[in-house]
């Protein structure tokens, strides 16, 4: 059900583990960049049409507009089973307690006398929020999206989500409930790679966005990657990944199940176990066959991910080597099953989010922790964070000079543009005195 690699012994380079070593989805976001690209190509050029006509080809339903209207996103709320209504306020009401307090103050340094630097933080115009709705649905995604942006000030937002059959081509009528909670009317039945070339190049239904975030699958996180630069993007935030750091004292049980919960995602869901104790890897297999057998999702999700490539069980030496693996994986979500879990999870450098001890599994932070589940995959986590208000906003340098305060520092700004055969620089700060400028010759 899920293969094993075993470490122990190993003596790895003073670079550290390699990390092709451990387990890796075959099919990346680079493979999947050239599949994408001729859809972005062609919602760039043909816009609306193009989304009808991919919903019809991917998402197997006709539909004659893209743009979701505000009397099915008001039904949606109307219709929705009260207590998914009290789950999701709940979600929300802690998400904002978080991510309230990341809101950055500008800030402002006198570097002399007549000279400051004030760091302005401003929110980005437009964003576009991606939520999956494929195999699952997931309101939840659309307050982890919603929620920081709101936060950081963002003025104005759009929902993005796959059309579904079964609802007439509208998104999930749970995922429109979700937004009318938080306000947002503007929606859009466009999902995969198609709905990120939407929020990139604008249609004649959606103007474009400046960002776009959110997760979603490999062809997601490929258009994210191909587009980046024409729209700032938050992560890779492609399939699921967990990653379970455990000793011997840890409950199989627990972390067969959270395991199980991440692998119910996605065929590409990666599922990774690593411990010093073998006694402990054999538990989890025997409480993986158990737990799978009771469990849904099982032949078209659970049993392909967890069979797959990227899943699989990481025999090292001990903890510290277990460390050093789970640094070079960096997961999206890293649980630590140790003795002393928050010690150990303290020397953790490279992860999305870190889940401390047995009470803290991932399927918390997915939906009611108040932490946002929107977080790097495949290795991204060594370099990028996950989405938060600061991935809302932009830090803007407004420098403010006397004219006393330019002529103390006058000369070495000529000294270093001239070091640099810069003499133009030079030439812009000597105009403004009784300096000399040199002529061209």
């Amino acid at each position: 059900m899920i293969s094993r690699i075993d470490l122990r012994g190993a003596a790895f380079p003073a670079g550290g583990i390699d990390r092709d070593l451990l387990p890796r989805a075959e099919l990346d976001v680079a493979a999947a960049l050239e599949k994408v690209r001729p859809i972005c190509d062609d919602v760039h050029h043909r816009g609306t049409a193009a989304l009808i006509e991919y919903a019809e080809r991917f998402d197997g339903v006709r539909i004659d507009r893209v743009r979701v209207p505000v009397e099915a996103i008001t039904r949606a709320l109307e219709e929705l089973d009260p207590a998914v209504r009290a789950a999701l306020e709940e979600s929300i009401r802690r998400a904002r307690l978080v991510h309230r307090e990341q809101r950055r103050t500008d800030h402002t340094v006198q570097v002399v006398p007549g000279g400051t630097v004030t760091e302005r933080w401003v929110p980005v115009e437009r964003v576009g929020l991606y939520v999956p709705g494929g195999r699952s649905v997931y309101p939840s995604s659309v307050v982890m999206n919603v929620v920081p942006a709101q936060e950081a000030g963002v003025a104005s937002m759009a929902v993005a989500s796959p059309p579904q059959a079964d609802f007439d081509g509208l998104p999930h009528p749970t995922i429109l409930a979700a937004c009318a909670l938080l306000g947002v009317d503007e929606v859009y039945a466009a999902g995969g790679a198609q709905a990120v070339a939407m929020f990139a190049y604008g249609t004649d239904e959606c103007r474009p966005a400046t960002m776009v975030t959110g997760p979603g699958n490999i062809w997601v996180a490929a258009a994210k990657r191909l587009l980046k630069g024409r729209i700032g993007i938050d992560a890779e935030a492609g399939p699921t990944e967990i990653a379970v750091l455990a000793d011997r004292t840890a409950d199989p049980a627990h972390v067969a199940a959270d395991l199980i919960s991440q692998a119910e995602h996605d065929p590409l869901a990666a599922s990774v176990l690593v411990t010093d104790s073998e006694e402990l890897a054999d538990a989890v297999e025997r409480e993986l066959k158990t737990q799978v057998a009771a469990t849904k999702h099982v032949e078209d999700r659970i049993l392909p991910a967890l069979g797959g490539r990227q899943s699989g069980i990481v025999l090292v030496d001990g903890i510290e080597q277990g460390l050093e693996v789970v640094n070079a994986y960096a997961a999206e979500h890293l649980e630590i099953q140790t003795a002393d879990a928050a010690a150990v999870a303290a020397r953790v450098r490279n992860a999305g989010a870190v889940f401390v001890g047995p009470y803290a599994p991932v399927s918390l932070g997915d939906y009611a922790a108040g932490s946002n589940h929107v977080l790097p995959t495949g290795g991204c986590a060594c370099h990028s964070s996950g989405l938060s208000v600061q991935s809302f906003l932009r830090g803007i340098h407004v420098v403010d000079y006397t004219r006393e305060a330019l002529a103390e520092v006058a000369g070495y700004v000529v000294t270093l543009a001239e070091a640099e055969d810069l003499p133009a620089h030079g030439a812009a700060v000597k105009a403004r005195f009784d300096w000399k400028v040199p002529q061209s010759k």
